[in-house]
């Protein structure tokens, strides 16, 4: 099963992503893949309550920053997975090569190619994205060209994802799925 949860900041969609991981987990391995690489405290700060908030619950971390395929290798692909998250796995693969001061252009391509083929292969995935398209600010290339990658990796996963939903102030609002929904929560 492939479950996508995109919200905003706060909206509770990491708790979310992590009672519906477990309930599909069933007694396979449970997986909690961390995209972040910290850069500042508040970054720390951020991981360390995920993990505080995760404590207990049987997830195993692992993590992975970049190349998120490359996760296939390193688990047990009969388990449930939670990616959390899409937005800071692009980051790291937009910006993260240190060497070059841009962005790179396949950030995007290498997401979707590569989160897809994590999803095929595992048997459960719950995948996790920031909701940052509904404001009506103009910002500058850069972050606009993050957005727009952000937002086909969105779709991308979307198409493919069984269960589709987005969080609002705890409030979770069912796009796509909401039959397989109800019957496996």
């Amino acid at each position: 099963m492939i479950v996508f949860i995109c919200g905003g900041s706060k909206s509770g969609k990491s708790h979310l992503a992590q009672d519906m991981a477990k309930a599909l987990c069933r007694d396979n391995p449970l997986y909690y893949i961390a995209t972040m690489i910290p850069s500042d405290n508040e970054d720390k700060e951020k991981i360390r309550l995920h993990l505080e908030d995760r404590d207990g619950m049987g997830f195993e971390t692992v993590e992975c920053g970049r190349n998120i395929s490359s996760v296939i290798d390193m688990s047990d692909i009969r388990g449930t997975f939670l990616l959390d998250s899409v937005t800071a796995l692009l980051a790291n693969e937009m910006y993260g090569n240190f060497e070059n001061t841009g962005a790179d252009a396949n950030a995007s391509d290498r997401c979707i190619k590569d989160v897809k083929e994590l999803a095929e292969t595992v048997e459960n995935i719950v995948i996790v994205s920031d909701y940052i398209f509904s404001d009506a600010e103009n910002y500058d290339k850069s972050t606009e060209f993050f957005r727009k990658a952000l937002a086909a990796i969105g779709s991308s996963i979307a198409a493919y994802a069984d269960i589709v939903m987005e969080m609002n102030y705890g409030i979770p609002t069912i796009h796509k799925g909401k039959q397989i929904y109800e019957t496996v929560f």
